[in-house]
């Protein structure tokens, strides 16, 4: 496959060493020289100085016959727009950019293929808003080791620890489908001292097994009832750091929980002030112990450093 890569950054250099190593044709642009001579020092690959959303550039890279493009340049416009060239010009067939500013993500329609005029990206990818996801789905299933979602949060894959006073612990598998007949869930893998054991009906759950079922989002809470104790829900969150991730949870979570978020900027404590509506925002480092013992850090329930 031929794939084109706009940006030789962090993300950029990781994405050309995973696909490198699978017998890709890689080119990877960037207006960096010695990123790329590192890239190229390192891995078998071509690499093109210049301005990723700069038709001639692309044309040079081979965008004529690339089969993808992967835009994560540290410009949100520059990705964007090489993938407008890339389908306009190029008639790429597989686009991929890297957006971070929430003013775009709060868009859809930019995106959405079903809107007239939209941005023509495939695949679009915000590493701040994935983690965001991420631990709020963790915090919205209290206990749980892992969530991740699948058909569009319609089904998650969740993981837990068996716990010895748990239901199923110490019972055959066959047992949870038993105890549950309308439940549609299923166990996808069990880890046992970090060993996979494939899940069988007379695969014995045991204590301190990793659990992994899947299951429709309203039927989560009850399997992992009968897998562990089940915990109370939290209501009490610190967010320690009020950077991108800091604020996307903040402004999520201060609906349902009670949230504070320490922030050591006094000006961006500030912004955090005047643009959340019911989260608490305190001017302070997060490592100052007699601040968190002034914020009752014992009695949260949740400490997040983001």
């Amino acid at each position: 496959m031929k794939i084109i890569i706009l940006g030789a950054g962090q993300v950029g250099s990781s994405v050309a060493n995973s696909l490198a190593s699978e017998a890709n044709d890689i080119t990877v642009v960037d207006i960096n020289e010695e990123l790329l001579h590192d890239l190229q020092e390192r891995l078998d690959i071509s690499t093109l100085q210049g301005h990723a959303a700069h038709p001639d550039v692309l044309r040079r890279a081979g965008a004529e016959d690339a089969d993808m493009i992967i835009a994560v340049t540290n410009s949100d416009e520059t990705n964007m727009v090489a993938c407008q060239i890339a389908y306009v010009l190029f008639h790429t067939p597989t686009k991929i950019a890297r957006v971070r500013y929430q003013g775009f993500l709060d868009c859809p329609k930019l995106f959405s293929q079903d809107s007239p005029g939209a941005l023509p990206i495939d695949v679009l990818i915000s590493p701040e808003q994935l983690v965001t996801d991420h631990i709020i789905r963790l915090i919205e299933n209290p206990g749980a080791l892992q969530v991740l979602d699948f058909a569009g949060g319609s089904l998650r894959l969740v993981g837990v620890k068996g716990y010895p006073d748990g239901p199923l612990v110490g019972k055959k598998l066959r047992v949870l489908y038993e105890r549950m007949p309308g439940v549609a869930a299923r166990v996808a893998a069990i880890y046992r001292q970090e060993q996979p054991i494939l899940p069988q009906g007379d695969s014995v759950i045991q204590a301190h097994d990793e659990v992994f079922f899947l299951a429709t989002k309203e039927h989560i809470h009850a399997v992992m009832s009968e897998l562990r104790r089940v915990e109370q829900s939290y209501r009490r969150l610190i967010i320690a750091g009020g950077g991108n991730v800091g604020k996307r949870l903040a402004s999520v979570l201060e609906n349902r929980y009670r949230v504070k978020v320490i922030e050591r900027d006094l000006q961006r404590s500030r912004f955090l002030a005047e643009s959340l509506d019911h989260a608490i925002v305190l001017h302070g480092d997060v490592s100052d112990e007699s601040l968190l013992i002034e914020e009752n850090i014992e009695n949260t329930d949740v400490f997040c450093a983001v």
